[in-house]
């Protein structure tokens, strides 16, 4: 399958141990099989930094085995949500996967989390108003082995 990664640089040699841990996945690599998504997020990365040139990396993810302990969440439900925020209070739940599939959590999606942190709303009406909510996706890649292995750097181009 074809993924993208938007970024500044070109990143022909990625590493799955950089970032942040409490990102929504963990710290990882992030690629999506969404284009424009990635146009998106490189844009935004350029205009945060004020510096360097959006980037699109494009790769060639290969069929990864069963061996991996991967997580897919098919859409925003309770399970996604709650791990999400269990990641973002540090509790690092990501750490027991080797990949980790599902939606990401754009300006919509993030304000709900949000209030749902705060206390605000309920878990059921989070989820209640997530459900409304297109799924875009994105795929953090935790294992340096499935990059080293499975992840085919292809082109990058620049915005």
């Amino acid at each position: 399958m074809i993924v993208y990664h938007g970024s500044t640089t070109i990143v022909e040699h990625p590493i799955a141990d950089f970032g942040r841990d409490s990102l929504d996945f963990g710290k990882g690599f992030y690629v999506t099989t969404i284009k424009q998504q990635a146009e998106k997020w490189a844009v935004q990365v350029a205009d945060r930094k004020r510096q360097g040139q959006p980037t699109l990396n494009t790769y060639r993810l290969d069929e990864i085995p069963a061996t991996y302990n991967r997580l897919k969440f098919e859409a925003y439900d309770r399970n996604w949500l709650e791990f999400i925020v269990a990641n973002r209070k540090g509790l690092n739940k990501w750490k027991d996967y080797d990949i980790i599939e599902g939606g990401i959590a754009n300006d919509r999606v993030f304000d709900t989390i949000e209030i749902y942190l705060a206390g605000l709303i309920t878990i059921d009406e989070a989820i209640g108003r997530l459900r409304y909510q297109k799924v875009n996706s994105q795929i953090c890649i935790i294992n340096q082995e499935i990059i080293n292995n499975y992840l085919h750097f292809i082109q990058c181009d620049s915005l």
